[in-house]
């Protein structure tokens, strides 16, 4: 294995390394057990799975997020998370139905350390909730873990568009993947990071892939474009950005015309939900919000709880305490003179207007809604999927002004004050902060964590309680950055990394002005 990676570039070597390390950050906490934002999408895949049916009737009791349509309920999300379970746990079922499962229910009841995680006035760990949690965890990781992490890779080898410096791209991968939101909802069965994973994938084959775009490349953008409005509504609003983006450059490569195959394979993914939500709920443009019973002001104000933006939105999503983007994590606020160095640099200009129209769209959108904090919620977690829009112009910070002290060390205050908001939030207690705290790191984080409340992980298996709990996490982690590390200490085929660097940076594509 050793001598294989050697073998490989240290650009390779590289992708790979921090493939791995996202891998290891967003699989070591285990997907929170009773939220019902998750229980909606899962009780779907069970009931398809199991009884046949999209009814949820059987398993109802453990969320708040249904719609209910005659006698009978259904979950109320957008379907393209459940889809892509439904297909997996079918597998999966066979090994939950063998005896291996009764004796890991019995290990984690005698467990001390797994006991200490419950609540007092819950049921206990009962066989049929263990068997749910295991089928969690799973799908988790095949739906959004996966490619979550991806994205991480997709993009760090697009930023080399932008810099040939391997630690200004590392920082913004990082920066995003760990100090955002997305770290906290990379390891959850929703749908807002594999909306982003499967959007920025669309931006990548349509940006870096060479000219002519391909007959693959267009059907592999309409695919994801699709899936991800499919996935989570609101990112229509970015999605429709990508094809006009797409049909831009098929414009400049005189084969507009070609915008059919991205057409067509979004119409078909289209006409499945259509079919999907007329079999469900009645009509092709009938969403499950409409028939949502337990949140009807909210769904039924203006267009589906959107209206005008309004100030107590745009403050409560930026900076206020309870669900501030720049407050959970402020190294984001290093974007906005991104954006100003990239405009100012005339580089990549098409792209400049995708990054900024799709941040600007999702606030807009955010701000419009009439529950715009997301109740229990990490951050404005309708802002996921534009996030690694916002992360980009990053780069530039780092770029320019990456040799100053100054820049150095105000980049190291916000990377700490996000790694202790985000991380703190992430790692307390058993689930996502409730909407009725108005100050989640204080009134939440601060008391789980002095209590050693932390969030189910692989440690609490191994039987470590508390905040002992994630020690092999931090093992791991600096065994993957010393490997790393002394990996890079040594180019391919023996050559110096200096040297090496200078062969790859001369590879790199020299920004395009427009």
């Amino acid at each position: 294995m050793k001598k294989a990676l050697h073998g490989l570039s240290r650009e390779r070597r590289s992708q790979i390394a921090l493939f791995g390390l996202l891998l290891i950050c967003y699989t070591y906490v285990f997907p929170r057990w009773a939220d019902p934002n998750q229980n909606s999408r899962l009780d779907m895949v069970v009931a398809v799975v199991e009884d046949g049916t999209f009814q949820i009737d059987k398993y109802v009791e453990n969320t708040v997020d249904y719609a209910k349509v005659g006698e009978h309920y259904y979950s109320d999300k957008a379907p393209g998370t459940a889809f892509l379970g439904i297909p997996l746990y079918a597998g999966l079922k066979v090994f939950l139905d063998l005896p291996v499962v009764d004796r890991l229910t019995e290990r984690l009841a005698n467990s001390e350390a797994f006991k200490s995680t419950l609540r007092a006035e819950g049921t206990g760990v009962l066989k049929q909730k263990v068997r749910f949690a295991l089928a969690q965890v799973v799908l988790t990781f095949i739906i959004s873990v996966l490619p979550s992490a991806f994205l991480g890779v997709l993009l760090y080898r697009l930023l080399a568009r932008f810099t040939s410096s391997v630690w200004a791209r590392l920082g913004v991968v990082l920066g995003y993947g760990l100090l955002t939101p997305a770290f906290a909802y990379a390891g959850a069965f929703y749908g807002h990071q594999l909306s982003a994973a499967l959007l920025f994938g669309a931006f990548y084959l349509a940006f870096v892939r060479p000219a002519p775009l391909s007959r693959g490349a267009l059907i592999g953008i309409g695919l994801l474009l699709g899936y991800s409005v499919l996935t989570e509504y609101p990112s229509l609003l970015v999605a429709g950005i990508l094809y006009l983006y797409t049909l831009y450059r098929l414009h400049r490569e005189r084969h507009w015309q070609r915008i059919g195959w991205v057409t067509i394979t979004g119409a078909l993914i289209a006409a499945g939900l259509m079919v999907y939500n007329t079999m469900v709920f009645g009509g092709p443009l009938t969403l499950g919000y409409s028939n949502s019973e337990l949140w009807v002001n909210q769904h039924h104000t203006g267009f589906m709880s959107l209206t005008m933006p309004h100030w107590e939105a745009a403050w409560g999503i930026t900076f206020g305490v309870f669900r501030g983007l720049f407050v959970l994590s402020p190294l984001l606020l290093l974007s906005l003179p991104g954006f100003g160095l990239w405009w100012r640099s005339r580089e990549h200009r098409p792209e400049f207007w995708v990054a900024t129209t799709s941040v600007f769209s999702f606030f807009l959108f955010n701000t419009s809604s009439g529950m715009w904090w997301g109740g229990y919620a990490i951050g404005p977690r309708y802002l996921l999927p534009m996030l690694p829009f916002m992360a980009l112009p990053i780069v530039f910070v780092f770029r320019e002004w990456g040799g100053r002290l100054w820049l150095r060390a105000l980049a190291a205050v916000l990377a700490l004050l996000s790694l202790t908001a985000t991380w703190g939030l992430t790692l307390a207690e058993q689930a996502f902060p409730p909407d009725t705290l108005r100050n989640p790191l204080v009134e939440y984080a601060w008391p789980n964590w002095l209590a050693g409340n932390i969030a189910r992980n692989l440690g609490t298996i191994l039987g470590f309680p508390g905040v002992l709990s994630l020690l092999p996490l931090a093992i791991m982690l600096m065994v993957i950055v010393a490997g790393w590390w002394r990996l890079s200490r040594v180019g391919a085929g023996g050559y110096p990394p200096e040297a090496v660097g200078a062969l790859e940076g001369a590879q790199q594509p020299s920004g395009s002005r427009g």
